[in-house]
């Protein structure tokens, strides 16, 4: 059963601190068990965080959320800074849903 919690899934340096406001962290190593993870916390939570660097190499599982409403999976970045992930997921977004390159002026 979801419930209305948040959770953070990411390398241990980077989501602690969302332990300290009364965010549940869920610090992963490997790809497989980042993704296994993001499995069983779909299940219960309604927003997910995922730091920028878990994502990108569990981009398939994290795939299979985006066309239902919950759980809403949010990539951040990681302590090491950004490297472009979230900020690129959104711009598809907007771009997809309004059919027009809206952020960045750019046409293909």
């Amino acid at each position: 059963m979801r419930e209305d919690k948040i959770a953070v899934l990411g390398d241990k340096d980077s989501i602690l601190a969302f332990k300290a406001i009364g965010i549940e962290v869920f610090p992963v190593n490997e790809d497989e068990e980042a993704a296994e993870t993001l499995k069983k916390l779909a299940r219960k939570y309604s927003v997910i965080f995922v730091t920028e660097d878990i994502a990108i190499k569990i981009n398939d599982v994290i795939e299979r959320y985006k066309a239902k409403p919950y759980p809403a999976v949010i990539p951040i970045p990681s302590s090491r800074g950004s490297n472009g992930y979230g900020m690129d997921s959104i711009h598809k977004n907007v771009e997809k849903a309004i059919g027009a390159d809206i952020l960045f002026g750019k046409e293909d």
